[in-house]
């Protein structure tokens, strides 16, 4: 899911720093010191960036197929290799008869 637009409690905008706090977390900022940098100050707002999960980026660790299809298409290979995988399914159904 995505970070929610605004916090639930007091209504504030805070979509717009889910970004900002996942790269101060990167340079090592402790999630305290990241929330104060981005001025997060209620209790309630950094409860909503501290406890998001963000399962979109979980879910696609698992999809393998469309990993492979976005690997394909990155690096131009995708219409080789469709032909490629067509011609296996052929050869795979034709084992099977």
């Amino acid at each position: 899911m995505i970070i929610p637009v605004r916090c639930f409690t007091c209504g504030k905008v805070i979509g717009n720093k889910w970004d900002q706090y996942l790269d101060l977390l990167q340079l090592d900022y402790t999630e305290g010191d990241a929330l104060d940098a981005l001025q997060l100050v209620r209790y309630c707002c950094r409860r909503m960036l501290m406890t998001h999960v963000d399962l979109i980026e979980k879910l696609l660790n698992y999809n393998s197929i469309l990993s492979k299809l976005l690997s394909y298409v990155v690096s131009g290979e995708i219409r080789q290799q469709l032909e490629e995988d067509a011609n296996l399914l052929k050869e795979f159904s034709s084992l099977e008869a």
